[in-house]
């Protein structure tokens, strides 16, 4: 028996390609564990209603990080002043998030939906700016995302003002932040 050693080099060939593109194909539809990542953006009033009497917030960030580039579009409603041991003192105000969602999407297309199950703003008016948490529960996406339910991911971030509308009042802001958690 004899083998053609051209003919061995093409199917060795054929067969790393394929390995390769196997390997590839297994990474880029992994389910996704643990999500350590980096966000910014801005902030804004939304004219979302998703509370009644409540305002809401509109948050267009983008970020990298273990779940590759993204953007991020989260909506939310937070609720009435309340007392918070971990945000006191004469010049801070806290605020439950009390409603809203969250949209991840991915460079290839592919996004990861979440749910609002908590969080809250500690505003810091001396030092002009407040620490924002979101908490989101997953609830599907597409692509690599279509079967993911059920983790959590918190996105914390520093928010403060750059513009104000003629009363004063901050209308439009900086975000700097991460997002944690597991899909």
């Amino acid at each position: 028996m004899q083998h053609n050693s051209n003919s061995t080099r093409i199917n060795m060939k054929h067969f790393a390609t394929v390995a390769l593109l196997l390997a590839a194909g297994v990474t880029a539809y992994a389910q996704p564990g643990q999500v350590n990542t980096t966000v910014s953006g801005s902030a804004s009033s939304s004219v979302v209603n998703l509370t009644p009497g409540a305002p809401a917030s509109e948050y267009q960030l983008a970020g990298n990080g273990t779940l590759g580039p993204f953007t991020l579009r989260v909506i939310n409603s937070s609720g009435a002043p309340q007392q918070n041991s971990s945000c006191s003192g004469a010049t801070k105000l806290y605020l439950p998030a009390v409603s809203g969602a969250a949209v991840f999407r991915h460079e290839n297309g592919d996004l990861l939906k979440g749910n609002l199950t908590g969080g809250s703003d500690c505003i810091d008016f001396v030092a002009n700016q407040a620490t924002c948490v979101r908490v989101f529960q997953i609830t599907g996406g597409t692509g690599r995302f279509n079967n993911s339910h059920g983790g959590t991911l918190t996105l914390t971030m520093t928010v403060a003002p750059i513009l104000s509308d003629s009363s004063n009042n901050p209308v439009f802001f900086t975000v700097t932040g991460s997002v944690t958690g597991s899909i």
